[in-house]
């Protein structure tokens, strides 16, 4: 019998996200969102539970289920839910001169994790490869098996085009323009993880494993990822989200309606690069002249702190002396911020979010001030009426539990969880 849910086709894919968006957790409430019947309801669960990724709730007090009334009458129903412990993500977020990674649960918490200095400029090869010895590390430190890993996400500082997770002149990336990640990402993985003879290793509970040549790698700007993890988890009922990223360059991620807006091609929130007159006699690293990033970034920053007599090299440079209170830091951060202030005050009229959360190296209370002083002053009184105006709550996580929710929001998605319990045999 083909059962319809708002009009869609409610196949085992459907029923999962019904219930892990809390809308439907019983059998009885399935059937009522989707039309089917209680024998087809039956026959598409059992396949979620043989592919384990569903469990009937534990925390009843008789440790045999939690219970729910049931929408249809009689007996309390067993509550359903999404089973989080079947499998584990690995992510990495790269930075200018070092790299975070981490396992982390399909719920986001993180399992272990690790950060320490690769270089970017090194090129994707180098890095990439780095990346796997790391996540293989991650995986022994946490006694996981390879084969639990259902996929990977990466947050790097350029933008991408997300249907082919290749990044797109980036300025500050040298050697990684149209790089094939995705492929060099699962060749890394699979020379550290794979059993004798490179074969991939036997799945969980009898099912085939995927291997990690062919291990689902997803691509995203840092700046969106931030974006999106720190939405997910901080601000799940805000609708329109954006957040700035100033470290050692400048972007901007934005989430509408719980997804992320990465425009045609992934170019959406490379504010860094537009134009500002403060900077018309100043050479970004893209080349031109002019560019928010070259007057108002970390390395922008960097550079005057040394030319007034503080050495500093990089956002996090900046970072650090405006941690110890260097009075040249703080002033230099603060005008920094008024010209980030300036162009947001043109996004914020454009987007009308109902919060701006400011990240990075340099997102402290002076360059928060400066920001604070010319958004308000530029913007209409309207475009910032509901506007919260916050830094980072997950901090240098961010990057990373954002680009582990992508995973998992695209490999459970309906669709695709139907296309892999059909790989899966089940």
């Amino acid at each position: 019998m083909a059962g319809r849910a708002g009009g869609q086709y409610a196949g085992a894919g459907d029923l999962l996200h019904l219930v892990r968006s809390g809308r439907a957790t019983t059998r009885g409430a399935l059937q009522e969102a989707t039309g089917l019947s209680r024998a087809t309801v039956g026959q598409r669960l059992d396949r979620l539970f043989r592919a384990g990724w569903l469990r009937e709730g534990v925390g009843g007090p008789s440790g045999r289920g939690d219970k729910a009334g049931s929408p249809l009458g009689g007996r309390p129903a067993v509550r359903l839910e999404f089973d989080d412990a079947h499998a584990v993500v690995l992510a990495a977020a790269l930075e200018t001169r070092h790299a975070r990674t981490a396992l982390l649960g399909l719920t986001g918490e993180i399992v272990a994790e690790h950060a320490g200095p690769l270089a970017i400029e090194d090129g994707p090869e180098t890095v990439l490869g780095e990346l796997g010895v790391r996540f293989a590390e991650l995986l022994r430190k946490a006694d996981r098996d390879p084969a639990s890993v259902c996929g990977i996400g990466l947050a790097v500082p350029g933008p991408v085009d997300s249907e082919t997770g290749r990044v797109v002149q980036p300025p500050i990336m040298p050697g990684w323009d149209g790089y094939d990640i995705r492929g060099r990402l699962r060749r890394a993985f699979a020379e550290q993880t794979s059993g004798p003879a490179g074969l991939p290793v036997p799945g969980r509970a009898g099912l085939p494993a995927l291997g990690p040549a062919n291990i689902p790698v997803l691509v995203d700007n840092d700046a969106n990822l931030m974006a999106y993890g720190e939405q997910r988890a901080s601000y799940p009922e805000c609708s329109a989200f954006a957040l700035v990223k100033v470290s050692t360059g400048i972007g901007a991620g934005v989430v509408v309606d719980g997804a992320v807006y990465r425009g045609i091609d992934g170019g959406a929130g490379d504010i860094g690069h537009i134009r500002v007159p403060e900077g018309a006699g100043a050479l970004c690293k893209c080349g031109s002249y002019g560019c928010l990033a070259a007057v108002a970034s970390g390395r922008a920053v960097a550079r005057r702190l040394t030319e007034a007599g503080v050495p500093a090299a990089s956002g996090a440079d900046v970072r650090a002396l405006l941690e110890a209170g260097n009075p040249e830091a703080v002033g230099f951060a603060r005008e920094a911020g008024r010209h980030v202030g300036e162009v947001l005050a043109t996004v914020v009229t454009l987007l009308n979010p109902g919060v701006l959360m400011i990240a990075g190296d340099l997102a402290g209370t002076p360059f928060l001030t400066g920001v604070r002083e010319l958004l308000y002053q530029r913007a209409l009184p309207r475009s910032t009426a509901h506007l919260e105006v916050v830094t980072s709550c997950l901090g240098e996580r961010a990057a990373l539990i954002g680009a582990g929710t992508l995973v998992v929001e695209h490999l459970y998605a309906p669709r695709r969880a139907e296309e892999r319990l059909a790989a899966l045999g089940v």
